[in-house]
């Protein structure tokens, strides 16, 4: 039996038949027409199917009984395709080369779901129809590889693939610092950049498989790792430096937009960075300006105000991207402080709202942009950074909200964002279940229920396979272990919080309502996952492995807030009890080590001890 519900995206509309078609295997495959223009993307999806056909014909007019037909239908929606399994064979139709593409992706899914005998010379399928189409013409991931983690280009690749199973066909690497500019080689130095021809090979790749590998650059702000170069300092809006949440020190952050040094600094780096890439679109960044006018553009932003100066920088930035033969993308916060401004965007410039908690106001936000007349999608995030196993419940409530409110406002994109705030100390396992719901929800927004419901299924058959069946409900499990403390915080775990604040006050503000009772609660939660997870087979990935660290640091932190709660407040962490501070640190230590060989299986060495160090700073304050 065909379980609609396991396919990922779900279809718009799906029927089981009465009866059964019984397939010859291997399968014949016939493109009815065009077919040397579709035929890369169709060997390349069903070269992934469980009994790849024998052969594939372009002799529409010869037909053998029980073969799979396959053409384009330019009355169905762009990227949509129905799939009809009839008594005399399989007949796919697509929109255009993606929908037929993503047709092929849904039959495969079936396929998997039949279990068969390897030699088997027959296969019975049931009789069944799906029409499908998505609700967003762009589906996205964001990856962020400029906090600490540059993935290796194996994981990179292997990314690709399965992106485009679910059927994201935007990728983008949000990068700060870590593209490999000739002549900047001190700022990239110790990071293990993406070089220029890793970029070619990937956009190459993502073409294969029918996504778009969008350029993504920040440009304004975010820009503190190279500033802080002496050479780059006096490019800064501040160049001594502001308190920023992205450094433990004063630094300088954003540009100053005031200086034309700056729009010509940029113009050398987009000239390195843009030829890597076939995509006709760039994100430039521009969020959370918030050095602009407390340094050199101060008197023009007293004059004009702030949103002014905002404004001509961004116009100044457009006008530069559109002369390069692209489109500018960037992100929409700091435009919607200035509300009054909208209608002067350039018009050919693409807005991004995105929002990260599970009451972010996507909706007024949205219609703002909707009423501007700009285009705009929408970008939720996984809630992985800041939270060791992410956050559940958090990234389900904004994921759902963006889909719904997307939808509503006619958003031409919906955009999944996954940040590394932090040291990107989370492991990669931890991003599945939001890139999962996200590209399901970016497929088909009123799914939501369904995608709640199953995802912990959706996650065992589509990421960590079937062999590791229960390894998505652990995932989710321990993703929520963080609200057992009632604990209250934002944009993170306060589980998180606890370890990377550790050599700060206590309890740190970004912590609230810590209680013992809440943590031994966790700390009994995560110690009954952990007892699941001993044994289990290894996933994909290493995801068991990835997720057991997880466990253990959960459990940790738990211990070292149980252990401070009961200290006099305001008790350093050098001062607590000896024997409870060697015990701490041995634990942590382990971790540390754990933490190493994790991060070198799927991202670059660069990165790696500056993402430590937020475990070492404890680690060290425990061990004197």
């Amino acid at each position: 039996m065909i379980d609609f519900g396991l396919l990922c995206p779900a279809p718009q509309r799906a029927h089981l038949g009465g009866g059964r078609l019984e397939l010859p295997l291997p399968l014949r495959v016939v493109i009815e027409h065009d077919a040397q223009a579709l035929y890369a993307s169709v060997a390349r999806v069903i070269g992934g199917w469980p009994r790849p056909p024998a052969r594939i014909d372009a002799i529409a007019s010869v037909r053998t009984q029980g073969e799979l037909r396959l053409g384009l239908e330019r009355g169905l929606p762009a990227q949509g395709f129905d799939l009809r399994v009839r008594t005399d064979g399989i007949l796919l139709e697509g929109a255009d080369e993606r929908g037929l593409a993503y047709g092929l992706e849904c039959l495969g899914q079936i396929l998997r779901q039949l279990a068969h005998d390897p030699q088997a010379v027959a296969l019975e399928l049931p009789l069944l129809e799906v029409s499908d189409w998505p609700d967003f013409p762009v589906r996205g991931y964001v990856l962020d590889v400029s906090r600490t983690r540059v993935p290796s280009m194996t994981r990179l690749r292997a990314l690709v693939r399965t992106l485009a199973a679910l059927r994201i066909n935007q990728l983008q690497l949000y990068t700060e610092h870590t593209f490999a500019y000739l002549g900047h080689e001190e700022v990239w130095r110790n990071a293990s950049p993406i070089t220029p021809g890793e970029i070619l090979e990937l956009d190459a790749l993502c073409r294969a498989h029918g996504i778009e590998l969008v350029p993504n650059q920040q440009s304004f702000g975010h820009l503190h790792r190279w500033l802080i170069h002496e050479r780059y300092r006096p490019l800064a809006e501040v160049p001594e430096g502001v308190e920023h949440a992205f450094s433990r020190q004063r630094e300088p952050f954003a540009l100053c937009a005031t200086d034309p040094a700056s729009l010509a600094f940029l113009g050398e780096l987009w000239d390195q960075l843009l030829p890597n890439f076939s995509s006709a679109s760039f994100n430039v960044g521009c969020d959370e300006t918030f050095d602009l006018g407390l340094g050199r553009s101060k008197a023009l932003c007293d004059r004009h105000g702030k949103g002014r100066v905002y404004l001509d920088f961004l116009k100044a930035l457009e006008k530069r991207v559109r002369a390069r033969g692209r489109r500018m993308q960037f992100w929409g916060d700091i435009v919607l402080q200035h509300p009054g401004l909208l209608a002067e965007l350039p018009r050919e410039a693409l807005a991004l709202e995105w929002g990260y908690e599970e009451d972010h106001p996507f909706a007024h936000n949205l219609d703002a942009f909707r009423k501007s007349g700009l285009e705009f999608q929408v970008c939720p995030g996984t809630s992985s950074w800041q939270s060791f196993a992410g956050r559940t419940h958090n990234m389900l409530a904004n994921l759902e909200s963006a889909a719904a409110e997307g939808k509503r406002t006619c958003a031409s994109g919906y955009l999944v964002t996954d940040w590394g705030d932090r040291g990107h100390l989370q492991p990669p396992v931890v991003s599945w279940p939001g890139i999962v719901a996200g590209a399901a929800l970016s497929w088909n927004a009123s799914s939501a229920g369904a995608v709640r419901a199953r995802l912990d299924e959706l996650l065992d058959a589509h990421i960590f396979g079937h062999e590791a069946a229960g390894l998505g409900k652990l995932a989710l499990e321990l993703g929520d272990v963080y609200r057992t403390t009632r604990a209250r915080s934002t944009n993170g775990s306060p589980l998180f919080f606890l370890v990377a604040f550790a050599d700060q006050k206590f309890p740190h503000e970004r912590v609230q309502n810590l209680t013992r009772e809440g943590l031994l609660e966790a700390l009994e939660s995560i110690m009954l996952l952990r007892v699941r997870l001993e044994g289990r087979p290894a996933a994909p990935r290493g995801a068991a492995d990835e997720l057991g660290w997880v466990a253990a640091m959960l459990a940790f932190a738990c211990r070292l807030g149980v252990t401070r709660l009961a200290a006099p407040e305001g008790t350093p962490l050098e001062m607590l009890p000896q024997a409870e501070r060697r015990r701490l640190a041995r634990e942590l230590e382990e971790l540390v080590g754990t933490q190493r060989t994790l991060w070198l299986e799927s991202s670059r060495p660069g990165g790696l001890e500056e993402s430590i160090g937020w475990l070492t700073r404890p680690l060290a304050l425990l061990a004197t």
